[in-house]
């Protein structure tokens, strides 16, 4: 069976693999959340032992849902005797997307009213509304006209642990604090005998979760205590007492094993005072040694443990506003007191995490509630003075010309932050020849995978000939280390293409040949991409606001992709539900690599037709029709199989070969990357309608190049 896990962002990863652990068939992340496979005692299980997930949704029905009638209709249909008791009281939790649907508490409402009138018209009881402690829990997600409804086998928020008593002004999630926790090897440190520090513990967050985490304590234990976090029919009650028998003897283990090796410091006496009633509601008092002092204060000797975890949750919100200084007085203070140490510091932001000094082997972007943090991990603390924080030899701090890229690189990561987090862009264009000086491109690529890692992808644009050699390489030099600052990231992860002088002028040398591969997230669509082998990636960014489009628009239709290159925009059109897909291109090596794209989406079938062959020729000798087609040629090609090709000459041709193949009302869109490419009007619309729509597919990160690619949108006359 199918569950979904749900969490804060930024920990989808991390939930999947702890959801595995935990014993389920199989988890793979999802937006603010984890897809599981498993029965319904590993979703209990979940429940009961999960530090991550926020909420456990077993799902009980699934239907078309274009509007408010078909949602209460939907709902009606469901037999709810089977799954609620008369006289059990109900809640509703919603969360719609869509035209149809837009307020999520008139949708809960309607999923009330059908539930109520059903069991009104089977029982004669009306069911009653509790929003705080409900029998029975639901979860409605109305998403591209599909509703689903759940049963919330936690009965609410999981992070709510059951020990907090008090808090701060800007309280943490203990769902976060454990990420905080995990992120840093927390149970691997305390295994070897290592302790925790908290320096600005607050109302105790992060210490009491990662004592209980120490002390094998399920988190569900203290929130649900003798009940049961649903009252649903189908709850598998018998297995929740087991489960719960088994947790108890491993607490009691736990407990009595537990070292008291947590300190907790913080400036504000009445947040320490906080801090002592919430250990002891968690059943840990005498156990963190709490004191008030500054951070200031922290001295070498105050921990005389060697090894151990730092985790620290910063002031960085709008009410608790955020001071830089306040950051390189903490990390300065780590180096002084606990150098060997390991940290794991939730920042407000880069620039914060920037600001501590501390190089971090790992970056996250975590969110804690509606506010994206910056999670670093440093380990150690101060590396030793010949050793860098990847074990290589230690940089020296950044020159003026590479802090001044820095600088830059900072900026447009601020200006680019609020588009990314609310597209989801994990691959972008961060820098591009910004600087005239400093003339390079540099995208960054984000792994989807359980650990996500930053690759650079840096490309140097050729010098001017005035230059001298020495000049152009040490500008080349600053820029890298310029961006393996801002990123953290060690030297395998940069692939450098670096331009060359040698017969007829500058060109690219010779590449790696690692036949190494990463898989990138896209919209819905997985894309694997090479960085080191080949000039290009295998994903052009700047064509990412059109493959979106092909998606948004691919549903039941035919989708005809010509020069396809490694397929990525017929993947977004298989993921947007086309019913056939045919890729069209001359390299046997890019069409392995659409059928390898397309396997990663786990697409495959007659349906999705790859075709070797000149697309010019092919076109010419088709007869099949389309309703969407991406036609991306190259500005010139000379290949022996095909003949020369170049695009100015042979537009015409080719657009007229394409349209031809068009459905009555599909839509041909044409794109190229020639600057000087000028489009014959005249000679298109003897058999096409055409409209530019250049500025609609350039997106944010490629403002400084508008001219990258132009687009236009053809319709047969």
């Amino acid at each position: 069976m199918k569950f979904f896990a749900s969490c804060g962002k930024g920990l989808e990863y991390l939930l999947a693999e702890e959801l595995v652990a935990l014993g389920c068939t199989r988890a793979t992340a999802a937006m603010a959340g984890a897809n599981v496979e498993g029965s319904l005692l590993d979703a209990q299980r979940a429940v009961l032992w999960s530090r991550l997930a926020s909420r456990i949704l077993w799902p009980i029905t699934e239907f078309e849902c274009p509007d408010e009638q078909a949602l209460y209709a939907g709902v009606a249909a469901v037999p709810w005797p089977e799954h609620l008791a008369p006289g059990d009281t109900i809640s509703v939790d919603a969360h719609v997307s869509g035209d149809a649907l837009t307020h999520a508490r008139f949708a809960a409402q309607r999923v009330k009213d059908a539930v109520v009138d059903v069991m009104r018209d089977a029982t004669g009881e009306r069911p009653d509304v509790d929003v705080e402690h409900p029998d029975l829990r639901l979860n409605l997600v109305v998403r591209k006209g599909r509703a689903i409804i759940s049963i919330d086998l936690g009965g609410g928020p999981l992070h709510r642990r059951g020990w907090r008593q008090q808090q701060g002004e800007a309280p943490l999630k203990e769902n976060i604090a454990a990420a905080v926790l995990m992120r840093g090897g927390w149970p691997r440190i305390y295994a070897e005998g290592g302790g925790l520090l908290d320096p600005m513990c607050g109302s105790g967050t992060l210490l009491i979760e990662g004592a209980l985490m120490a002390a094998d304590v399920a988190p569900g234990l203290l929130r649900h205590g003798s009940f049961l976090p649903s009252r649903w029919k189908g709850f598998d009650v018998a297995g929740w007492e087991a489960l719960c028998d088994d947790a108890r003897k491993r607490e009691l283990v736990g407990r009595e094993a537990l070292r008291p090796v947590f300190y907790g410091r913080d400036s504000d006496p009445h947040a320490t005072r906080a801090a002592r009633d919430n250990e002891v509601m968690a059943g840990l008092a005498g156990l963190i040694d709490l004191q008030v002092a500054a951070i200031e204060a922290l001295a070498a000797g105050d921990i005389r443990l060697e090894t151990g975890l730092v985790v620290c949750n910063p002031p960085y919100d709008v009410r608790l506003a955020a001071d830089p200084a306040l950051y390189r007085e903490l990390g300065t203070a780590l180096k002084r007191a606990v150098p060997a140490w390991r940290a794991s510091l939730l920042c407000g932001d880069t620039e914060l995490a920037h600001a501590t000094g501390l190089r971090a082997r790992k970056k996250y972007q975590v969110f804690n509630g509606a506010i994206e943090c910056t999670l670093i991990v440093a380990d150690p603390v101060a590396p030793p003075a010949r050793e860098g924080a990847e074990g290589e030899p230690a940089q020296a701090a950044l020159g003026e010309g590479a802090q001044m890229v820095a600088n830059r690189l900072r900026k447009n990561l601020r200006k680019l932050k609020a588009w990314r987090q609310r597209e989801g862009v994990t691959c972008f264009r961060a820098y591009d020849a910004d600087l005239p000086e400093y003339s390079a491109a540099i995208d960054v690529y984000q792994t989807d995978e359980v650990h996500p890692r930053i690759f650079l992808h840096v490309q140097e644009y050729a010098a001017p000939a005035d230059i001298p050699e020495p000049v152009q390489r040490r500008r080349l030099n600053e820029l890298m280390a310029a961006a393996r600052e801002v990123f953290g990231v060690p030297r395998e992860q940069v692939a450098l293409k670096t331009r060359m002088r040698g017969k007829g002028g500058s060109k690219y040398g010779r590449f790696d040949q690692r036949g190494e591969f990463i898989t990138v997230s896209e919209g819905d669509a997985r894309l694997r991409v090479n960085l080191f082998d080949y000039l290009d990636t295998g994903l052009f960014l700047d064509h990412r606001p059109m493959r979106l489009r092909i998606a948004a628009e691919a549903e039941d239709t035919r989708f005809l992709n010509l020069f396809g290159y490694t397929g990525a925009a017929t993947v977004h059109a298989a993921v947007g539900r086309a019913r056939a897909t045919t890729t069209v291109d001359l390299s046997g090596t890019y069409l392995q690599w659409c059928a390898d794209n397309l396997e990663a989406n786990g697409i495959s079938g007659a349906r999705h037709r790859l075709v070797q062959a000149d697309a010019m020729a092919w076109l010419e000798a088709d007869g099949g029709e389309y309703d969407l087609v991406f036609c991306d040629p190259p500005t010139f090609s000379n290949s022996k199989r095909a003949g020369d090709f170049d695009i100015q000459a042979e537009h015409v041709r080719l657009l007229r070969a394409a349209v031809a193949r068009l459905a009555r009302d599909g839509v041909l869109y044409f794109s190229n990357n020639f600057r000087r490419f000028k489009l014959d009007e005249a000679a298109i619309s003897e058999f096409a309608e055409c409209e530019e729509i250049s500025a609609e597919t350039i997106p944010p990160d490629f403002a400084r190049d508008a001219r990258i690619h132009r687009c236009w949108k053809l319709r047969r006359r």
